[in-house]
């Protein structure tokens, strides 16, 4: 499950190298060339991080942080700022002002792609492409493998694939089925919660194949949780 990154960069170059080096890498991608072109895309796919340039053509990078961060459909957007100004007090004020990383151009486009996967490692996990053991399960994202310790290849479709990697990313914790709708089909898809219910039925069914369907747990009344006990 590749990652969606939005860019937001006035300078056409700039923005065409980072798009390029970040698709070759397997991420998704938007560009917008000002807040206004970025609000458009905000509306409609939230994506799972912003690389936000510092100086934009409408207003400052450090205002429209500001504003992401007053919004809770952005208040936990991961925004990382790009940006030609080196000075201590300009990076302070950066992160003071929700950035969660400022990186000083020039820049390598290894050392973004590094910076964006720590990132997304701590903010989203399940959109990383590390591999996750959890629960006597390995995963490994890039590759859309998932097999038991002892080496039980389990047959998921995508959709019960992205709900398991979610859950192992998200051990032990309650989730709601508009939480799981969110987080792992998107807020920009519409469709009912009782569809989380069917791909829940289908996930179990392909961890029972290694009699593991008890990790994916129902909570009455509340969702479902992925552990042992």
């Amino acid at each position: 499950m590749s990652a969606y990154i939005l860019i937001v960069e006035d300078e056409p170059s700039i923005a065409t190298l980072i798009r390029f080096n970040l698709e070759a890498a397997g991420y998704r991608t938007a560009t917008a060339e000002n807040t206004a072109e970025a609000d458009r895309l905000l509306k409609n796919e939230l994506p799972d991080l912003v690389l936000l340039d510092y100086m934009l053509p409408d207003i400052s990078g450090i205002d429209y942080i500001r504003t992401l961060r007053g919004q809770s459909r952005t208040r936990n957007l991961p925004v990382i700022m790009l940006t030609a100004r080196s000075e201590e007090s300009d990076k302070e004020l950066g992160l003071n002002s929700g950035a969660d990383d400022y990186i000083t151009k020039p820049f390598s486009p290894r050392e973004l792609i590094a910076r964006i996967n720590a990132l997304l490692r701590r903010a989203a996990p399940q959109k990383s492409r590390q591999i996750i053991e959890s629960h006597g399960i390995r995963l490994d994202a890039e590759n859309r493998k998932a097999a038991t310790a002892d080496g039980i290849e389990l047959s998921l479709n995508p959709t019960e694939f992205k709900i398991l990697h979610f859950f192992m990313a998200h051990p032990d914790r309650l989730y709601s089925r508009s939480q799981l709708l969110d987080f792992i089909w998107g807020d920009h898809v519409f469709i009912e919660e009782r569809t989380v219910d069917v791909h829940i039925r289908r996930l179990r069914q392909g961890l029972d194949k290694a009699n593991l369907a008890h990790l994916v747990q129902t909570v009455r009344g509340s969702g479902y949780r992925f552990g042992s006990e």
